[in-house]
């Protein structure tokens, strides 16, 4: 595969950040909940590293962490509590083997263009447990939102990796868990609003979810067309209501950890 390639703002996924990372950190805010699981699975690590580590969700503040962030825009919206991160990619950290005792990424990895060596990479580094916070690529409980826009889920579908494809880049034994997302999510992806649709509709919400930049406009337009009529009609209430009433929802987040052998 060839080199990675990056944004003039050194953005190195696939999408970049220069456009849609004004904001991100307001948008998406940790939620304590979801943190607590990847504290968690991080056991008794006193290093780690964060891989592709944005504004720095998640990041565990007992913890010394160093951050890795090749996007320019991302690493200005890191909150000045956050460690600078290191400007590289996943695919070459700057580091020597075994530097950690654990590693991390946060909904990160379905924007690497060589997952393999990413996570080879992670491993490498790592001398305990990687820990991944990521999405199935396959919807697991039908909602509102794929069928108000299933381009967005056609699109989410082709860039998140399978949970199999993961473990078998990381090797030793990896566990793959569930993770409900609760309705009142404080960290604001696109799935965290099923029982709050509305706010859906706000351009920063969307932004904040990097597969919104993939679709066409007039995709996006027909969707806060259709779901502000039926918002405004009761016709979404009376056909979606329930999920309002919702304490949380499997919306396809998972947790993988995987352990050296």
């Amino acid at each position: 595969m060839s080199a990675v390639t990056r944004f003039d703002d050194g953005s190195a996924g696939d999408a970049n950040y220069a456009e849609i990372g004004l904001g991100y950190a307001s948008i998406r805010q940790p939620d304590p909940r979801i943190d607590g699981r990847v504290r968690a699975a991080l056991g008794d690590a006193r290093t780690v590293i964060n891989v592709g580590a944005g504004a720095g969700s998640y990041e565990p503040h007992d913890l010394e962490v160093t951050a890795v962030e090749p996007s320019a825009s991302m690493r200005a919206e890191r909150p000045p509590h956050r460690a600078r991160a290191v400007d590289a990619t996943a695919e070459a950290l700057p580091f020597d083997d075994d530097s950690f005792d654990a590693a991390m990424a946060s909904v990160t990895i379905h924007q690497w263009p060589q997952l393999e060596k990413g996570l080879g990479e992670m491993r490498r580094v790592a001398r305990g447990p990687v820990v991944i916070l990521t999405f199935d690529p396959v919807v697991p409980e039908p909602w509102w939102q794929p069928v108000y826009v299933p381009e967005l889920f056609e699109v989410e579908g082709r860039r998140m990796p399978s949970m199999d494809r993961i473990a078998a880049a990381l090797g030793g034994s990896v566990e793959v868990q569930k993770v409900p997302v609760p309705a009142d999510c404080t960290d604001g992806f696109g799935q965290a609003f099923f029982a709050r649709p509305e706010r859906t509709l706000e351009p920063e919400i969307r932004r904040a979810m990097s597969a919104w930049s993939f679709l066409d406009q007039a995709i996006v337009d027909r969707y806060v067309r259709e779901l502000s009529a039926d918002l405004a009609s009761g016709a979404w209430d009376a056909t979606w209501g329930r999920f309002r009433t919702l304490d949380e929802f499997d919306v396809g987040l998972r947790l993988v950890i995987a352990q050296p052998l």
